[in-house]
């Protein structure tokens, strides 16, 4: 057995020799002895070198860039707890704002200008937990109209299509809800009004729509899937409320598309989600859950505790979460205001339709979705390639993109695509690197002698 430390999976090894001493750190457990700051810092600046180019991650719909202002008072926010909104009011009162502003974003209404606590909503961590929390609002809504009517409350079903994101998935499994999934197939992937209003019924708590789905960006046709459950429940069927999971799309479709009815606007959808860690610009992490009006959140969901100081309403699933987010979402809502949103999302749109017609032209590409709803292309690769989508995705790390492949969701997963999303910080300029790359990448893959079925064994 080889007495060399350097062999030794359980230890850190200083990687300076004497300048930061050489005796050997645990990796899974405390060490006996302190560092001095200088060495621990090191440490582990070194190893996050080994991460990817967060840039150049084009898998991510989070944000990876913002301004340094920003970045500065996130820096100064850090020890903040934003649930503490006796302690620091400042950003209590910010909190509330943010959640107006995006409440009138997406038109809710009966908003008071003067009021901001007016608008019925939180900040969240995520996107992730403003879903659960309007899943349970969806609940509790239905369980209650159901014991008001003397009726069956135990089988809870929410309709949803397998192309929603995991956390439904997670949210159903959680919260003891049935998912009705609807199938997508190749070709389309996004759901229709028709399946809709054909999966929905009595127990039936909600039904799930998305504005920019996560495997192609494409938008679901909420105002389509509104209108066929508004004609359902004129003939005496029941009466269905919708959700837009607009985690993508909420801090676009506004700006890009300010006259598609998708949101508040359309009588039927009752809450939305959205994530301010992505198209709202903000490093993570940060979202939004929003309601119609108060009605469409139960009272029973709304906790108030006072030994943080002064009496405070709490509907969240965390209760300690960070200020600093919050703090640099506000910074971007203050400094971009409705024109410099619209300016960038018209930035990302026009580089991610470029990119798409300029890549759908290379040989064996084929594009799935040009960038034209969210800035999202997806790729397929020719079934008669000599190489795959895996492959493509794997030699481009050479030259430092992260570009995922992927398979479609159940029903359509023959279907093989590459992701590429375009965010703020990904420029003109980087889009035609990234093409360059690419068009080297298929050359490459091209001229191999590799047969096409050991590269698929091999990336599996």
């Amino acid at each position: 057995m080889s007495t060399n430390p350097l062999d030794d999976d359980a230890l850190l090894i200083p990687a300076y020799a004497g300048r930061l001493g050489t005796d050997p750190l645990p990796r899974a457990r405390l060490a006996d002895a302190e560092t001095t700051p200088s060495e621990a810092y090191r440490f582990i600046h070194d190893e996050l070198m080994l991460d990817g180019q967060s840039r150049m991650n084009l898998a991510t719909f989070v944000t990876t860039w913002m301004e340094p202002q920003g970045q500065a008072l996130m820096s100064e926010s850090f020890d903040k707890n934003a649930i503490d909104h006796d302690e620091y009011p400042a950003t209590s009162a910010i909190d509330t704002r943010t959640v107006a502003i995006v409440a009138d974003l997406f038109h809710a209404p009966g908003l008071d200008p003067k009021d901001p606590a007016s608008a019925t909503g939180t900040t969240t961590i995520g996107s992730s937990e403003a879903v659960m929390l309007a899943g349970l609002a969806l609940k509790w809504r239905w369980r209650k109209a159901r014991q008001a009517q003397g009726l069956d409350a135990s089988r809870p079903q929410l309709v949803l299509g397998s192309n929603v994101q995991v956390v439904w998935e997670k949210f159903c499994r959680y919260f003891d809800v049935e998912p009705v999934y609807l199938p997508i197939e190749p070709g389309r992937y996004v759901i229709t009004p028709e399946q809709v209003r054909a999966a929905v019924d009595e127990n039936t708590i909600g039904a799930v729509t998305i504005l920019g789905t996560t495997f192609t960006g494409e938008y679901e046709d909420v105002a389509g899937v509104c209108a066929a459950l508004d004609d359902l429940a004129a003939q005496g069927g029941p009466d269905v409320p919708v959700h837009v999971d607009a985690a993508s799309g909420g801090f676009v479709a506004p700006f890009l598309d300010p006259d598609l009815r998708w949101d508040f606007r359309l009588p039927r959808v009752a809450s939305i989600n959205a994530s301010g860690h992505k198209y709202g610009l903000t490093y993570p992490g940060i979202g939004f859950v929003v309601f119609r009006d108060r009605a469409a959140l139960d009272e029973d969901l709304v906790f108030r505790v006072n030994y943080l100081g002064g009496d405070m309403p709490t509907f969240t699933l965390n209760f300690s979460r960070p200020g600093a987010q919050i703090i640099g979402q506000y910074y971007n809502f203050i400094r971009l205001g409705r024109d410099g949103y619209t300016k960038i999302m018209t930035a990302l749109r026009g580089t991610a339709t470029w990119l798409a017609k300029e890549l759908g032209a290379l040989h064996h590409l084929r594009v799935v979705s040009d960038g034209s709803a969210l800035p999202v292309v997806t790729l397929e690769v020719d079934d008669d390639a000599p190489f795959t989508a895996f492959d493509v995705s794997h030699e481009l790390r050479a030259f430092g993109w992260q570009v995922p492949a992927y398979t479609m969701p159940a029903d359509a997963q023959s279907v093989t695509v590459l992701r590429i999303v375009v965010r703020e910080g990904f420029s003109g300029d980087l889009a035609g690197k990234l093409r360059d790359d690419l068009t080297s990448t298929l050359q490459r893959l091209s001229s191999t002698n590799t047969p096409r079925e050991h590269r698929i064994a091999f990336h599996y």
